[in-house]
């Protein structure tokens, strides 16, 4: 559970941005916390949706009054139904117009109830205008519902620019509110993942004292490590690879803070070690060696010297380009 939460930690900071809060089993950023903050997003997010909405509905509402005044002019009556091609003829009229509009699609669509209604003015304004450009595409420049439809374009167009600049502040609003809500999920999230790191540092920090004294306890029971032990284990030490040899160094430097593992040459007093430490390094060096291919006698049974293992591994050094091996002395 503890491993499941640092991945998905660490998962975040790598993925800045990418994630989202998760409510997935065993997720401890589920708690009430982050649930309440959530909730709190969504409520927020459905307040601007609201209030946006009526800023819309309004701007509509004075599109509609424009609307009216177009349609109610006399010169609109070719352009308030659908175009009838079969009784007038136009056989080729959807060869040359793709999308037909008129005015009594568009007061439909308008008054929509069932979900198929203009969401926001300027879908309104394009229909409005596609409905005089096909006109004026279809019919020829001096046709009178050519004239008509452009006189009636330019009469519209005048009356849309006094409306747009309202129109263009609320896009504009709609955008710094979204790009402001985005932020604050960001930063509700990074509040989060932060909150979270820190409790897991918390337990992490008490699991390792956890450990601590449960080894300190392990090692009470054990048998204190005889004299003899002592010399096998500083043998064995000399046939670890030098990468296990370096991670055994590790080990003495945990409770030794002066001990220096990473010196070229380093001098090991194990009579000076304590219990913990001796007998992390005899398991840590019992299962190196097997996986080195050593048998498990070989740390009572083989008495290859520090020394000529430390000439051996120095005379491959030039022949495999390996990095140079650390020496070891156990007083």
């Amino acid at each position: 559970m503890l491993e499941k939460r640092v991945n998905e930690v660490e998962r975040f900071y790598l993925t800045t941005g990418s994630p989202q809060l998760t409510n997935s089993k065993g997720s401890s950023i589920v708690k009430d916390k982050q649930l309440n903050l959530l909730k709190k997003q969504q409520q927020d997010a459905s307040r601007r949706e609201v209030t946006a909405t009526k800023r819309m509905q309004e701007l509509m509402r004075q599109f509609a009054s424009i609307f009216r005044q177009i349609t109610q002019h006399e010169w609109a009556w070719p352009f308030k139904e659908p175009v009838d091609v079969e009784s007038l003829g136009l056989h080729d009229y959807y060869q040359v117009i793709e999308k037909p509009m008129d005015f009594g699609t568009i007061k439909n669509k308008m008054e929509a109830k069932d979900g198929t209604a203009y969401k926001n003015v300027r879908e309104i304004y394009a229909d409005v205008r596609l409905v005089f450009k096909n006109a004026m595409k279809y019919n020829d420049d001096k046709d009178d519902v050519h004239v008509m439809a452009k006189t009636l374009l330019e009469k519209f167009e005048e009356k849309w620019l006094k409306l747009l600049p309202k129109v263009v502040e609320e896009e504009k609003r709609r955008v710094d509110e979204e790009a402001e809500a985005r932020l604050h999920t960001k930063l509700a999230q990074e509040a989060a993942y932060a909150s979270m790191a820190k409790d897991l540092s918390t337990e992490l920090v008490e699991i390792d004292l956890y450990l601590k004294d449960l080894r300190e306890m392990v090692v009470q029971k054990c048998r204190k490590m005889s004299s003899g032990d002592k010399r096998k284990l500083g043998t064995a030490l000399t046939h670890l690879s030098p990468d296990d040899l370096s991670k055994a160094l590790e080990i003495v430097a945990q409770n030794n803070p002066s001990f220096q593992p990473s010196a070229q040459e380093v001098d090991l007093d194990i009579d000076a070690q304590s219990e913990c430490t001796l007998w992390r390094l005899k398991v840590f060096v019992k299962e190196a060696l097997k996986v080195q291919g050593k048998s498990s006698e070989g740390i009572a049974g083989n008495k290859v010297t520090a020394s000529k293992r430390n000439r051996e591994i120095s005379d491959a050094v030039p022949k495999t380009n390996a990095k140079r091996t650390k020496k070891l002395s156990c007083l």
